[in-house]
């Protein structure tokens, strides 16, 4: 049975791609043009990539809110203020019933099985990650139902304990893992996708 793609939401957490703005970390190693140059890119292949199945509804979650321009014709939805975790339970919270699955818009390599694939773990699991090789993850997967607890809070981001801290505050549901993916965070993580394209 074809599931329908109103009651799965598919959410790429973007930041919008200008010269100066997001990806600090990568910026440091390769200078802010060629950040730039990868934060387009990798938006651009995951919104194709992802964007037409009819599986599931893609939302853009924007960073700042406004403009929004550069997210249409995506559904969009506002990240907000705070830690990456406030951010998360905020489009969580935000969006209409149904499974969601959030990934964030530097792994390019995602692909449309692997989009696939969390959907269906959501069909026997509580929640569904996408491990990340430097100790995060590349998405999270939530059945989501009424008052559910969030697994947020006390996460240390940005470190090599986000998946871990992530999964321990998830009280004994049940979880799924993805195969491991690598974000581009670093000139040395942008030098291996190059590579591998």
């Amino acid at each position: 049975m074809r599931a329908d793609p109103t009651q799965q939401h598919l959410v790429l957490f973007a930041r919008q791609p200008r010269y100066g703005v997001g990806k600090r970390r990568l910026a440091a190693d390769v200078g802010n043009l060629e950040a730039l140059r990868f934060a387009r890119a990798s938006l651009g292949r995951l919104r194709r990539t992802l964007g037409s199945d009819p599986r599931w509804t893609l939302w853009i979650a924007v960073s700042p809110d406004r403009p929004t321009g550069w997210a249409t014709p995506a559904r969009v939805v506002a990240q907000g203020a705070g830690d990456l975790g406030e951010r998360l339970s905020r489009v969580v919270r935000a969006l209409p019933p149904g499974p969601l699955v959030i990934l964030g818009a530097d792994t390019p390599t995602v692909t449309r099985r692997d989009v696939a694939d969390a959907f269906s773990a959501l069909g026997r699991h509580d929640a569904v990650f996408g491990p990340a090789r430097d100790g995060g993850y590349w998405l999270i997967g939530l059945r989501r139902r009424l008052r559910q607890h969030l697994p947020f809070d006390g996460v240390r981001w940005s470190t090599e304990h986000a998946l871990a801290d992530t999964m321990a505050a998830m009280d004994g549901r049940t979880i799924a893992l993805l195969r491991t993916q690598e974000d581009v965070d670093d000139g040395p993580s942008l030098r291996r996708y190059l590579s591998r394209r």
